[in-house]
């Protein structure tokens, strides 16, 4: 699987996507839908997959399901296999996509690298966001995760950091 990222808009959010077998995923289309189309101009587009709905993160989304006639988060990709998780905190419909053959999850704003996502907006939750990162210890510490914004990082490290994100 290869995992090509765009860093778009003035958030510089980041949309990714994931290549396999001459297939695509958009994860996180965040504006810019002709550059979205330009770098997925090769392969076939099989689905759209979104973290959490801030602006920041779906400004292309209209664009792109009108223009490959896909309905984005339907989880009928039979190209990729992932899991959907919910992580609630940062946003109330939070979504972290976990690809367990590749150890690789997309957290959208859930993870950064060495911090967690905001949890003092309209649609986060403290108490949520707690329950998400007690929930995603579960998970193998060798998973490289891919967040919203900024570089990626392994989850075992973050493990290690979960009880300073929050005071």
């Amino acid at each position: 699987m290869e995992i090509k990222i765009l860093k778009l808009g003035v958030l510089r959010t980041n949309c990714y996507i994931v290549i396999k077998n001459g297939n695509c995923l958009i994860i996180d289309p965040a504006s810019d839908a002709d550059k979205i189309i330009e770098a997925c101009k090769d392969y076939k587009v099989t689905g759209i997959l979104v973290t959490h709905h801030h602006f920041d993160h779906i400004l292309a989304l209209e664009a792109l399901e009108k223009y490959y006639n896909l309905k984005h988060n339907t989880h009928n990709n039979n190209d990729f296999n992932y899991e959907v998780i919910k992580t609630p905190g940062h946003a109330h419909d939070g979504l972290t996509f976990y690809f367990k053959e590749e150890s690789v999850m997309f957290t959208g704003d859930f993870i950064f690298y060495h911090t967690c996502g905001r949890y003092d907006l309209e649609t986060s939750n403290k108490e949520d966001m707690k329950k998400s990162l007690d929930m995603i210890k579960e998970y193998d510490d060798d998973i490289v995760f891919y967040p919203g914004h900024g570089r990626s990082g392994v989850l075992g490290e973050e493990k290690q950091l979960f009880d300073t994100y929050i005071n």
